[in-house]
């Protein structure tokens, strides 16, 4: 059996408990998780052992099985014992804000919870940390924008404009701008300011990394009652907004149940094909995004509509097979065979 099922089942077993005012027999316990009588009875033993306040007393004539009072009622309101577990197990994934203000003050409060717990519960959700591990990449290294990402926060809070000389990818060169930042927006391991930028005259949306210079002032801003974030973003695939055109790409079926596996865009439609394949509909601006992803799938996918997509699709490979014709006689080849063996 494997380490972390059972693990993953004693803490059940710790949840029931919790739950019960009156306690649950071992037959219950086994009855509820689905599994054998003695395994139950292996467990119980198991956390009796590691510290857990876990006792069985005789009430009318079964050998019934409670956590003590004092540990039920140990955890300070508005918390129960499992949303605190459930906040404890989330620190892997929050290592992503590591070097900023919000990591910082995740820190401290796990710091707080911990000290909250009970000791036997730190030492087997310490356990139980062992077979669980998340990890999320790629993500950026913030510490040299960590006073950037906390004066755009504070600005967003406030409602007040900033200055700020911004680095744009697309021109390479420096301007100077006032921002009135209406959301802070973590999306795919990168930090983004959406806001109203008074030198476009329009909502833009700002990498917090290339802002070069930042000063917060003093002037305020009231968010229009009209600007709905999620709307803003709908029709985007990732960050880049635009248009909505209605995407049609074909799925091979070796990769039909992955595509069907996951949520990749809100107005998605899914249709099964003959052969096994997928049919993925979307309605998404037609931008580097949504490119970058199709062509992730290389020969697994293609695209149906519209015709500019495809087209995108065709520039790249092409661009792709120039490339590597070019190389056929060049350095990388004649390396691979001078090193192989």
């Amino acid at each position: 059996m494997a380490r972390g099922d059972q693990l993953g089942r004693q803490w059940t077993i710790i949840q029931h408990l919790l739950s019960s005012r009156r306690g649950k027999t071992a037959a219950e316990i086994a009855a509820d998780l689905n599994c054998h009588l003695r395994t139950v009875y292996r467990d119980l033993e198991a956390l009796q052992t590691g510290g857990f306040p876990i006792y069985n007393e005789k009430i009318d004539g079964k050998s019934v099985w409670s956590l003590l009072e004092t540990a039920k009622h140990n955890i300070p309101i508005p918390f129960t014992l499992t949303e605190l577990m459930a906040l404890y197990f989330s620190r892997d994934m929050l290592k992503i804000f590591k070097h900023t203000m919000f990591y910082d003050s995740l820190e401290s409060f796990f710091q707080k919870l911990k000290s909250t717990l009970p000791p036997e519960y730190i030492n087997y959700l310490n356990q139980i940390q062992k077979t669980l591990h998340v990890e999320l990449k790629p993500y950026r290294n913030y510490e040299q924008f960590k006073e950037i990402i906390e004066l755009v926060n504070q600005s967003a809070v406030n409602k007040t404009y900033i200055d700020m000389t911004y680095f744009g990818q697309g021109r390479k060169e420096e301007t100077r701008r006032e921002v009135a930042p209406y959301k802070i927006w973590f999306f795919d391991g990168t930090f983004y300011m959406i806001g109203y930028c008074m030198l476009r005259k329009e909502i833009r949306i700002f990498v917090v990394d290339r802002i070069r210079e930042i000063t917060v002032t003093n002037r305020s801003f009231e968010i229009p009652d009209d600007f709905d974030f999620d709307r803003y973003m709908k029709s985007s695939f990732g960050v880049f907004t635009g248009d909505p055109r209605r995407v049609k790409i074909r799925f091979s079926e070796d990769i039909a149940g992955h595509i069907k596996g996951k949520i990749w865009h809100e107005t998605q439609r899914l249709e099964d094909l003959e052969g096994g394949g997928v049919l993925f509909e979307a309605d998404v601006a037609v931008t580097e995004e949504i490119k970058a992803w199709i062509m992730k799938w290389g020969a697994r996918a293609e695209v149906l509509e519209p015709a500019s997509l495809r087209n995108l699709i065709l520039q790249e490979t092409g661009d792709m097979m120039k490339l590597y014709e070019q190389q056929t006689a060049g350095p990388y080849i004649k390396d691979d065979k001078k090193n192989k063996g």
